[in-house]
């Protein structure tokens, strides 16, 4: 799959990913950043549009991503790519794995806290 963002072009302006989710800015479900989204079988199974954000989210999850890379991958603020995430679960098209049970502990939450810097580390 190419690269949605062509390095060498000038960043993309603000205004088209406000006009992917109608300017919604909170999403319709409450998304973690480090939330890992997973392409369903019947996100696999659309038609490819290849101006669509949403079907490039679903193509950017066939491999387990945060919605934190999902973000960075698109060029968007957070909040849009939350929102693009939250209207692929409202459709079956993809699912999220919470990172961590509402109940979790201390040694839980500074475990997820270590892979996360983890993974920035190693992105460097």
């Amino acid at each position: 799959m190419s690269d949605v963002h062509d390095p060498g072009a000038p960043p993309p302006a603000l205004a088209r990913p406000y006009s992917w989710t109608d300017g919604r800015t909170q999403p319709s479900v409450d998304l973690a950043i480090e939330a890992r989204v997973l392409t369903t079988r019947s996100g696999r199974d659309l038609t490819p549009r290849l101006t669509s954000a949403l079907w490039t989210v679903t193509q950017l999850c066939f491999q387990p991503r945060s919605i934190a890379e999902i973000g960075a991958y698109l060029a968007v603020p957070l909040g849009v790519a939350k929102v693009l995430v939250a209207d692929l679960v409202a459709e079956g098209l993809v699912n999220v794995e919470a990172t961590l049970a509402h109940d979790a502990d201390d040694a839980e939450k500074r475990e997820l806290i270590e892979r996360v810097l983890s993974g920035l580390r190693a992105t460097k």
